[in-house]
Protein backbone atom coordinates (compact mmCIF):
# COMPACT_ATOMS: atom_id res chain seq x y z
CA UNK A 1 0.00 0.00 0.00
CA UNK A 2 1.48 3.47 -0.31
CA UNK A 3 2.26 4.82 2.25
CA UNK A 4 0.88 8.28 2.57
CA UNK A 5 -1.03 11.12 0.39
CA UNK A 6 -0.59 14.49 0.09
CA UNK A 7 -3.68 16.71 0.01
CA UNK A 8 -4.25 20.72 -0.03
CA UNK A 9 -0.43 20.39 1.86
CA UNK A 10 -1.49 17.89 4.48
CA UNK A 11 0.04 14.66 4.38
CA UNK A 12 -1.99 11.66 5.24
CA UNK A 13 0.27 8.77 6.60
CA UNK A 14 -1.77 5.59 6.58
CA UNK A 15 -1.66 2.91 9.26
CA UNK A 16 -0.67 5.39 11.79
CA UNK A 17 -4.44 6.90 12.89
CA UNK A 18 -7.69 6.97 11.15
CA UNK A 19 -8.78 10.30 9.84
CA UNK A 20 -12.13 11.91 9.95
CA UNK A 21 -14.17 12.89 6.76
CA UNK A 22 -16.79 15.35 7.49
CA UNK A 23 -20.30 15.11 5.02
CA UNK A 24 -21.33 18.28 4.31
CA UNK A 25 -24.62 17.52 2.64
CA UNK A 26 -25.81 20.46 -0.06
CA UNK A 27 -29.15 18.85 -0.32
CA UNK A 28 -32.58 19.30 0.34
CA UNK A 29 -33.51 15.66 0.55
CA UNK A 30 -30.56 13.82 2.79
CA UNK A 31 -31.46 10.59 4.27
CA UNK A 32 -29.61 11.75 7.26
CA UNK A 33 -31.82 14.98 7.97
CA UNK A 34 -28.46 17.04 7.85
CA UNK A 35 -29.50 18.15 4.45
CA UNK A 36 -28.15 21.85 4.19
CA UNK A 37 -30.43 23.10 1.07
CA UNK A 38 -33.73 22.83 4.06
CA UNK A 39 -34.23 26.16 4.82
CA UNK A 40 -32.33 29.62 5.32
CA UNK A 41 -28.58 30.16 3.32
CA UNK A 42 -27.28 26.70 2.33
CA UNK A 43 -23.79 28.47 1.65
CA UNK A 44 -23.87 29.92 4.67
CA UNK A 45 -25.04 26.31 6.72
CA UNK A 46 -22.59 24.79 4.86
CA UNK A 47 -19.55 26.84 6.01
CA UNK A 48 -20.90 27.07 9.58
CA UNK A 49 -21.09 23.25 9.82
CA UNK A 50 -17.33 23.18 7.94
CA UNK A 51 -16.28 25.63 10.68
CA UNK A 52 -17.26 23.43 13.46
CA UNK A 53 -16.23 20.15 11.72
CA UNK A 54 -12.89 21.89 11.50
CA UNK A 55 -12.81 22.80 15.22
CA UNK A 56 -14.00 19.23 16.14
CA UNK A 57 -10.94 17.11 14.07
CA UNK A 58 -12.27 16.86 10.80
CA UNK A 59 -9.47 15.93 8.49
CA UNK A 60 -11.43 16.25 4.97
CA UNK A 61 -14.54 17.90 4.39
CA UNK A 62 -16.99 16.04 1.63
CA UNK A 63 -19.07 18.22 0.36
CA UNK A 64 -22.19 16.37 -2.19
CA UNK A 65 -24.98 18.15 -4.01
CA UNK A 66 -27.23 14.86 -5.25
CA UNK A 67 -28.79 12.61 -2.61
CA UNK A 68 -27.58 9.51 -3.20
CA UNK A 69 -30.05 7.19 -0.86
CA UNK A 70 -31.68 3.90 -1.94
CA UNK A 71 -34.68 5.20 -4.22
CA UNK A 72 -33.33 9.32 -4.94
CA UNK A 73 -33.77 10.88 -8.13
CA UNK A 74 -30.89 11.91 -10.01
CA UNK A 75 -29.98 15.88 -10.87
CA UNK A 76 -28.58 17.21 -13.65
CA UNK A 77 -25.06 18.44 -13.42
CA UNK A 78 -26.26 21.70 -13.94
CA UNK A 79 -28.56 21.35 -10.67
CA UNK A 80 -25.76 20.14 -8.64
CA UNK A 81 -23.29 22.66 -9.72
CA UNK A 82 -25.58 25.58 -8.23
CA UNK A 83 -25.54 23.80 -5.01
CA UNK A 84 -22.01 22.56 -4.51
CA UNK A 85 -19.66 25.26 -6.15
CA UNK A 86 -20.65 28.47 -4.25
CA UNK A 87 -19.90 25.72 -0.50
CA UNK A 88 -16.40 24.83 -1.90
CA UNK A 89 -15.37 28.38 -3.00
CA UNK A 90 -16.47 29.67 0.47
CA UNK A 91 -15.20 27.04 2.35
CA UNK A 92 -11.58 26.97 0.43
CA UNK A 93 -11.57 31.03 0.92
CA UNK A 94 -11.83 30.44 4.44
CA UNK A 95 -10.08 27.09 5.90
CA UNK A 96 -7.20 24.60 4.50
CA UNK A 97 -9.06 21.79 5.04
CA UNK A 98 -9.05 19.15 1.86
CA UNK A 99 -12.38 19.70 0.58
CA UNK A 100 -13.84 16.59 -1.47
CA UNK A 101 -16.17 16.25 -4.24
CA UNK A 102 -18.73 13.97 -3.89
CA UNK A 103 -19.97 13.09 -7.70
CA UNK A 104 -20.14 10.53 -10.53
CA UNK A 105 -20.38 13.60 -12.69
CA UNK A 106 -16.76 14.67 -14.80
CA UNK A 107 -18.43 18.10 -15.15
CA UNK A 108 -19.14 18.50 -11.90
CA UNK A 109 -15.83 16.90 -10.91
CA UNK A 110 -14.09 19.51 -12.88
CA UNK A 111 -15.67 23.12 -11.77
CA UNK A 112 -15.30 21.45 -8.17
CA UNK A 113 -11.11 21.04 -8.86
CA UNK A 114 -11.42 24.40 -10.17
CA UNK A 115 -12.78 25.82 -7.01
CA UNK A 116 -10.77 24.43 -4.62
CA UNK A 117 -11.32 20.61 -4.50
CA UNK A 118 -8.68 18.35 -4.13
CA UNK A 119 -10.11 14.56 -4.13
CA UNK A 120 -12.90 13.19 -5.87
CA UNK A 121 -15.66 10.59 -4.15
CA UNK A 122 -17.17 8.85 -6.71
CA UNK A 123 -20.13 7.15 -5.70
CA UNK A 124 -19.59 4.44 -8.99
CA UNK A 125 -15.63 4.46 -9.34
CA UNK A 126 -15.29 6.38 -12.47
CA UNK A 127 -17.88 3.95 -14.19
CA UNK A 128 -20.43 6.30 -14.71
CA UNK A 129 -18.97 9.22 -16.62
CA UNK A 130 -16.36 7.89 -19.27
CA UNK A 131 -14.94 11.33 -18.81
CA UNK A 132 -14.27 11.00 -15.29
CA UNK A 133 -11.33 8.64 -14.77
CA UNK A 134 -9.27 11.01 -18.26
CA UNK A 135 -10.27 14.11 -15.83
CA UNK A 136 -8.51 13.03 -12.68
CA UNK A 137 -6.06 11.83 -14.12
CA UNK A 138 -4.64 14.85 -15.88
CA UNK A 139 -5.74 17.04 -12.92
CA UNK A 140 -3.72 14.78 -11.09
CA UNK A 141 -6.35 14.62 -8.38
CA UNK A 142 -6.72 11.40 -5.88
CA UNK A 143 -9.54 9.40 -6.42
CA UNK A 144 -12.18 7.63 -4.19
CA UNK A 145 -13.17 4.42 -5.50
CA UNK A 146 -16.52 3.05 -4.33
CA UNK A 147 -18.48 -0.70 -4.77
CA UNK A 148 -21.95 0.29 -5.90
CA UNK A 149 -24.65 -2.53 -7.06
CA UNK A 150 -27.54 -0.15 -6.09
CA UNK A 151 -30.48 -0.88 -8.63
CA UNK A 152 -33.85 1.09 -8.17
CA UNK A 153 -35.71 -2.45 -8.50
CA UNK A 154 -34.15 -3.52 -5.37
CA UNK A 155 -34.92 -0.20 -3.24
CA UNK A 156 -37.75 -0.03 -0.75
CA UNK A 157 -38.42 3.09 1.49
CA UNK A 158 -40.45 2.95 4.98
CA UNK A 159 -41.61 6.43 6.47
CA UNK A 160 -39.69 6.07 9.43
CA UNK A 161 -36.64 4.33 8.59
CA UNK A 162 -35.41 5.26 5.01
CA UNK A 163 -34.67 3.12 2.18
CA UNK A 164 -32.65 0.34 2.33
CA UNK A 165 -32.43 -2.72 -0.64
CA UNK A 166 -33.68 -5.81 -0.44
CA UNK A 167 -33.02 -8.97 -3.09
CA UNK A 168 -29.54 -8.07 -3.38
CA UNK A 169 -27.65 -11.22 -4.59
CA UNK A 170 -24.13 -12.07 -4.64
CA UNK A 171 -22.21 -15.49 -5.08
CA UNK A 172 -19.83 -14.74 -2.98
CA UNK A 173 -20.31 -11.06 -0.79
CA UNK A 174 -16.57 -10.53 -0.23
CA UNK A 175 -14.87 -11.91 -3.26
CA UNK A 176 -17.41 -10.72 -5.46
CA UNK A 177 -16.64 -6.78 -3.89
CA UNK A 178 -12.71 -7.46 -3.99
CA UNK A 179 -13.36 -8.86 -7.67
CA UNK A 180 -15.44 -5.70 -8.64
CA UNK A 181 -13.14 -3.12 -6.74
CA UNK A 182 -10.26 -4.54 -8.53
CA UNK A 183 -11.57 -4.12 -11.39
CA UNK A 184 -12.08 -0.27 -11.24
CA UNK A 185 -8.61 0.18 -10.09
CA UNK A 186 -7.48 -1.03 -13.06
CA UNK A 187 -9.79 1.29 -15.21
CA UNK A 188 -8.09 3.81 -13.26
CA UNK A 189 -4.58 2.64 -13.64
CA UNK A 190 -5.01 2.28 -17.39
CA UNK A 191 -6.62 5.79 -17.29
CA UNK A 192 -3.00 7.04 -15.68
CA UNK A 193 -4.41 7.65 -12.34
CA UNK A 194 -1.48 6.79 -9.92
CA UNK A 195 -1.62 4.17 -6.84
CA UNK A 196 -0.98 6.49 -4.19
CA UNK A 197 -3.72 8.79 -5.40
CA UNK A 198 -6.14 5.78 -4.70
CA UNK A 199 -8.57 4.96 -1.79
CA UNK A 200 -11.07 2.23 -1.88
CA UNK A 201 -14.25 1.92 -0.54
CA UNK A 202 -16.49 -1.05 0.29
CA UNK A 203 -19.92 0.84 -0.46
CA UNK A 204 -21.38 -0.03 2.89
CA UNK A 205 -25.42 0.95 1.87
CA UNK A 206 -25.10 1.04 -1.94
CA UNK A 207 -26.69 -2.61 -3.09
CA UNK A 208 -26.43 -4.33 -0.63
CA UNK A 209 -29.24 -5.70 1.93
CA UNK A 210 -29.24 -5.13 6.21
CA UNK A 211 -27.42 -8.23 6.58
CA UNK A 212 -24.96 -7.98 3.46
CA UNK A 213 -23.84 -4.41 5.01
CA UNK A 214 -23.14 -6.06 8.73
CA UNK A 215 -21.40 -9.08 7.30
CA UNK A 216 -18.83 -6.27 5.18
CA UNK A 217 -18.33 -3.85 7.60
CA UNK A 218 -17.24 -6.84 10.20
CA UNK A 219 -15.01 -8.72 7.18
CA UNK A 220 -13.27 -5.37 5.99
CA UNK A 221 -9.89 -6.26 6.78
CA UNK A 222 -10.44 -8.56 4.35
CA UNK A 223 -9.76 -5.41 1.76
CA UNK A 224 -6.88 -4.63 3.48
CA UNK A 225 -4.27 -6.92 0.94
CA UNK A 226 -6.02 -5.18 -2.34
CA UNK A 227 -3.02 -2.46 -1.68
CA UNK A 228 -4.72 0.96 -0.74
CA UNK A 229 -6.51 3.04 1.96
CA UNK A 230 -9.62 1.87 2.94
CA UNK A 231 -12.56 4.30 3.28
CA UNK A 232 -15.41 2.71 5.45
CA UNK A 233 -18.43 5.36 5.33
CA UNK A 234 -21.21 3.99 7.72
CA UNK A 235 -22.84 6.93 9.26
CA UNK A 236 -26.64 6.63 10.10
CA UNK A 237 -26.84 4.50 7.26
CA UNK A 238 -29.90 2.02 7.28
CA UNK A 239 -28.76 -0.92 8.38
CA UNK A 240 -28.28 0.63 11.63
CA UNK A 241 -31.57 1.72 11.35
CA UNK A 242 -32.94 -1.42 10.72
CA UNK A 243 -31.31 -3.12 12.87
CA UNK A 244 -31.94 -0.94 15.69
CA UNK A 245 -35.32 0.16 14.46
CA UNK A 246 -34.36 3.80 14.81
CA UNK A 247 -35.12 6.66 12.31
CA UNK A 248 -31.64 9.20 11.18
CA UNK A 249 -31.45 11.73 13.89
CA UNK A 250 -31.18 8.42 16.62
CA UNK A 251 -28.31 6.47 15.21
CA UNK A 252 -25.38 8.22 17.02
CA UNK A 253 -24.63 4.84 18.79
CA UNK A 254 -24.99 2.82 16.13
CA UNK A 255 -22.55 4.81 14.12
CA UNK A 256 -20.28 5.03 16.81
CA UNK A 257 -19.92 1.03 17.15
CA UNK A 258 -19.74 0.71 13.07
CA UNK A 259 -17.15 3.11 13.32
CA UNK A 260 -15.56 1.35 16.32
CA UNK A 261 -15.40 -1.86 13.90
CA UNK A 262 -14.59 -0.46 10.85
CA UNK A 263 -11.14 1.21 12.87
CA UNK A 264 -10.63 -2.39 14.59
CA UNK A 265 -10.83 -4.12 10.88
CA UNK A 266 -8.48 -1.83 9.35
CA UNK A 267 -10.14 1.48 7.96
CA UNK A 268 -7.95 4.54 7.39
CA UNK A 269 -10.62 6.87 6.35
CA UNK A 270 -14.09 6.77 8.32
CA UNK A 271 -16.75 9.25 6.51
CA UNK A 272 -19.23 10.44 9.12
CA UNK A 273 -22.24 13.13 10.05
CA UNK A 274 -21.11 14.01 13.83
CA UNK A 275 -17.45 14.48 13.77
CA UNK A 276 -16.81 15.70 17.38
CA UNK A 277 -18.31 12.69 18.75
CA UNK A 278 -17.01 10.37 15.68
CA UNK A 279 -13.50 11.57 16.27
CA UNK A 280 -13.77 10.60 20.08
CA UNK A 281 -14.76 7.49 19.03
CA UNK A 282 -11.81 7.74 16.26
CA UNK A 283 -9.04 8.73 18.95
CA UNK A 284 -10.38 6.31 21.48
CA UNK A 285 -10.36 3.09 19.42
CA UNK A 286 -7.25 4.11 17.66
CA UNK A 287 -5.31 4.07 21.50
CA UNK A 288 -6.31 0.73 21.47
CA UNK A 289 -5.97 -0.88 18.25
CA UNK A 290 -3.38 1.05 17.08
CA UNK A 291 -0.84 0.96 20.01
CA UNK A 292 2.19 -0.19 18.25
CA UNK A 293 1.89 2.88 15.94
CA UNK A 294 1.84 5.55 19.29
Amino acid sequence: MPDSLTLADRVFTWGTRTYIMGILNVTPDSFSGDGLQQGGDPVQAALEQARRFAAAGADILDVGGESTRPGSAPISGDEELIRVLPVIQAVRAELDLPISIDTYKSEVAAAALDAGANLINDVWALEADPHMAPLAAGRGAAVILMHNRSQPKNARLEASLGGRYVGVEYDDLIADIRRELLARVAAARSAGIPDEHIILDTGIGFGKTVEQNLELLDRSREFKDLGFPLLVGPSRKSFIGYTLDLPPDQRAEGTAAAVAVAIARGADIVRVHDVETMARVAKMTDAIVRRANA
